[in-house]
């Protein structure tokens, strides 16, 4: 795979190419700030050149049995679990996720998603419906074309397979645009489409600015549907220019998420799930639980539990199997997340732990942050509004049920909540007034590519996963015929 090298292509058609003006951006290993590859940088030209390749592809792909399809998405996934430790090891010096993470997680859920559409190919139904007289009424289900589709840098690969599957499953081709600060994985998966036979042009990749490839991608006249996970304010300007071009877009956009546990939940439980929950991914996560709703009863013993938790974290080298925390993408994102962190305690949060940019152990030169805690917050601070996209933890105490459902509402957000409590039937009832697209009780970030995976508010709309994705990825057709 080229991507595994210092130069890394576009992928259009059949073609692993420069750029049409040779215009290369710099990877960067955040590890230690060091330069990993020179990856060629997408023109307007190389969009319209890809959406050509990705055209003509989508009429063969369209063409050939839904069971030769099928097999051909077995065999890419297959491909991939092949290539699973180059993938996780080259996704963790690109962006910084412990490597046990990119190995452990990511990689099977890109594994199992494939292979979940792979199944759905044969599946797809049209539908009947009564009519009057002596007529028939019924519908099909048809491709879209060209779906253009834009990732994220925080979790490059999962995300990447997250658009690509759906889109090939649902008969269509994919122009892919991944992240400039993490690039490699997404174009190592173009080329293994190549090689996993499926029809060149079927999955293209082009590295490259959102404000040229991207904005070019979403206005192109041929793209029929838009996929977008980023941020709240990109993914606004994203949904103005697709409902300018009257096409269908998914946007899976920011979170601020709230976990509540209450006075009957085991503190300990509690204080494990929070920690891989938030400071996973360096917590550089749009469904992180960052604001912990405790209720008092249990709240000094939960905040005690976390702090011992945080404080023991193993942060260093993404490559070391034992690292639990590795550096943030960017010297831009660590000064972002430092300057949360400052806000918080100028608003009068107390700094439990953290807020160090030097870790004990880390490399002098990556973009490390130390895992962050902060109790006595208040609902009005920013570090308990605004995403902060980094290790930082809030800790606000509640009293009942109607306090802990007003806070955890209080948000602009819908990505994900969560509940933790002994009483079966407060769980279920305070699950459905959490007004968030994902909801898990006694747990957190518990995935299946079968289930939709969607936000509320300012965190977007439609889902890339799930039979949802059915309907999102492909357009319904109405057929009337006369019997007589």
């Amino acid at each position: 795979m080229q991507a595994l090298t210092s130069s890394v292509p576009l992928v259009i058609g059949d073609q692993l190419t420069p750029s049409s003006t040779g215009a290369t951006f710099d990877s960067i290993n955040p590890a230690d700030g060091s330069h990993l590859a020179s990856v060629a940088e997408a023109t307007v030209a190389d969009v319209a050149r890809a959406v050509e390749a990705a055209k003509a592809a989508a009429r063969k792909w369209q063409r050939m049995r839904p069971a030769q399809r099928t097999r051909l998405m077995f065999r890419y996934a297959a491909l991939i679990e092949e290539h699973k430790t180059e993938l996780a090891q080259l996704q963790s010096r690109d962006m910084g996720k412990p490597i046990r993470e990119s190995l452990r997680i990511d990689l099977p859920i890109m594994i199992d998603t494939l292979d979940y559409f792979a199944g759905l190919v044969t599946k797809i139904e049209g539908r009947t419906t009564p009519a009057r007289g002596r007529l028939l009424n019924y519908s099909l289900r048809e491709p879209i074309g060209v779906v253009g589709a834009i990732a994220p840098w925080t979790f490059p690969a999962v995300q990447a397979v997250w658009k690509i599957a759906p889109a090939l499953a649902m008969g269509n081709a994919i122009v892919l645009k991944p992240a400039q600060l993490a690039p490699l994985v997404p174009v190592a998966l173009g080329e293994l489409a190549l090689e996993a036979g499926l029809p060149p042009g079927l999955v293209n990749v082009l590295p490259g600015r959102g404000s040229v490839a991207g904005n070019a991608l979403v206005q192109h006249p041929s793209v029929g549907k838009v996929t977008f996970t980023g941020s709240t304010e990109v993914g606004q300007q994203i949904g103005r220019m697709a409902a300018d071009r009257l096409i269908t877009a998914s946007l899976e956009l920011g979170g601020k998420s709230a976990l509540v546990a209450f006075g009957d939940s085991s503190p300990k439980a509690v204080a494990a799930v929070v920690f891989q929950a938030m400071y996973s991914n360096q917590g550089e996560t749009c469904t992180a639980p960052s604001r912990l709703l405790v209720e008092r009863p249990i709240y000094d013993e939960v905040v005690e539990l976390v702090q011992a938790r945080v404080e023991a974290a193993r942060v260093g080298d993404p490559l070391d199997p034992d690292t639990e925390i590795g550096p943030l993408i960017s010297a831009e994102q660590r000064e972002s997340v430092h300057s949360y962190v400052v806000s918080g305690t100028e608003e009068g949060a107390t700094l439990i732990s953290g807020g160090d940019q030097s870790p004990t152990g880390a490399p002098e030169q990556g973009f490390y942050y130390r895992p962050t805690l902060f109790s006595g917050v208040t609902a009005d601070m920013r570090i308990a509004r605004e995403e902060i996209f980094g290790p930082v933890l809030s800790v606000l105490p509640f009293e009942g049920e109607e306090e802990a459902i007003t806070l955890a509402n209080d948000t602009v957000f819908g990505l994900a909540a969560g509940v933790f409590t002994r009483d079966v039937g407060r769980a279920l009832r305070f699950a459905q007034t959490l007004d968030a697209g994902n909801v898990w009780i006694n747990s957190w970030g518990v995935l299946n590519p079968a289930s939709p995976y969607r936000g509320f508010g300012q965190s977007g709309y439609g889902s890339d996963l799930g039979q949802a994705a059915i309907e999102s990825f492909t357009k319904e057709k109405s057929i009337w015929a006369r019997l007589d």
